[in-house]
């Protein structure tokens, strides 16, 4: 079979349109020759799907929309839908999909693949729970050991997935192409990069910036409090998420709105522009569970890119790299260590200068060229 033949199919639980990790993976499969499907879900709020993409992209709709039955439902609509197409791989995103695809991929003879976004069953909102932890672990006892190929977002992740599983995990870094960090200061040289970086227009201090899910145990309350303690700089929401009620009711309550805005999902375009502009990136966590403890999340890359310098949790893999390039500041997620980071990042312009050229610097070896390479090899391997 010619390699411009061989399909893979991608699922995921998501709705697609801000998924970028799956859009590099996606789309750096599909120039290398491979016909490429990411299968995710239509939800109530989705909108229309970009179609400059050069995969394929299906949404399954479903009628519950959270919860145990979500999964249910959305993994029979899964079973139901590839059952029915022809392929050579599945890859299932996370333990969430992985159900319907190992029992696609042994019904079908299909090679199956495992990308861990994360340590599901550590999540906060999973490793307290028993019973649910439970059924997603032998989930993944079963059908894991039976992919031709694995791989996760971090080092220390693939070792711990590696053992659990005893099945080997490889690493493909969620990090930006770099075009991201070029596009900020439209061609321009890196040293000039970083003085538009810091750039002070007038009383515009720029913003301070979170993106990403809206969920437990990402040091989102404790980032609202500490701006009690900021002055002359709003906090910048971009993401929606479980806690999207709570925490704008958590706003009102602190009387805070003039100091912190919602702006909802943003498409990833957008949210490019959005992180080139901000003045200070947050990356919280606490450590609920191993899945936040050994992450290495892509908002931490693209703060990166843009030279943003990033106020991060103090974890393994985070340390790792500060260690080498010191371009970030790492903090346990707590109110008044929150303030001070942000504090001294403002108001000491020699510290920030440093953090932001490091943060150019270390993109070079933090970049969607290197990863993809990997990637590509990994599955010339197998299919």
């Amino acid at each position: 079979m010619q390699l411009k033949n061989k399909k893979i199919i991608f699922t995921v639980t998501n709705d697609l349109s801000y998924d970028q990790r799956m859009q590099r993976i996606c789309s750096s499969l599909a120039n290398a020759g491979y016909e490429v499907e990411l299968v995710g879900r239509k939800l109530p709020h989705s909108k229309p799907l970009k179609t400059d993409f050069n995969f394929n992209q299906t949404r399954l709709t479903c009628k519950i929309n959270k919860g145990k039955l979500f999964y249910l439902e959305f993994n029979l609509r899964l079973l139901w839908y590839l059952l029915r197409q022809k392929t050579n791989a599945i890859c299932a995103i996370d333990l969430d999909t992985i159900l319907a695809c190992g029992i696609t991929a042994t019904l079908n003879n299909n090679t199956l693949i495992f990308d861990a976004h994360e340590h599901f069953t550590e999540v906060p909102e999973v490793t307290n729970r028993k019973i649910t932890k439970t059924i997603w672990h032998v989930i993944g006892k079963i059908f894991i050991p039976k992919a031709k190929l694995c791989y996760t977002v971090g080092p220390q992740l693939a070792d711990l997935l590696s053992n659990m599983y005893v099945n080997h995990f490889e690493v493909i870094m969620n990090v930006p192409v770099m075009v991201d960090a070029v596009d900020k200061v439209d061609g321009v040289d890196e040293v000039n990069r970083v003085d538009k970086v810091n750039e002070v227009d007038g009383e515009n201090n720029g913003y301070i910036l979170y993106q990403g899910a809206l969920n437990k145990s990402r040091g989102l309350e404790q980032s609202i409090l500490a701006m009690h303690q900021v002055e002359n700089i709003k906090l910048l929401i971009a993401g929606e998420g479980d806690l999207s009620r709570e925490l704008r009711d958590l706003v009102v309550k602190e009387k805070l709105e003039n100091k912190v805005q919602f702006l909802g999902f943003v498409q990833p375009a957008d949210l490019k522009q959005l992180t080139v502009n901000a003045k200070v990136g947050l990356n919280l966590l606490e450590p609920n569970g191993l899945s936040y403890y050994y992450s290495l999340a892509n908002k931490f890359f693209d703060y990166m890119q843009a030279g943003v310098p990033c106020i991060c949790a103090n974890f393994p893999e985070y340390q790792a790299v500060h260690k080498k390039y010191n371009c970030s500041v790492l903090i346990d997620c707590e109110v008044n260590e929150i303030a001070k980071a942000i504090n001294e990042l403002l108001n000491n312009r020699n510290t920030y200068q440093k953090l932001s050229k490091n943060c150019i610097l270390a993109s070079q070896n933090f970049n969607w060229d290197k990863e993809e390479a990997k990637l590509l090899n990994y599955y010339k391997q197998i299919l």
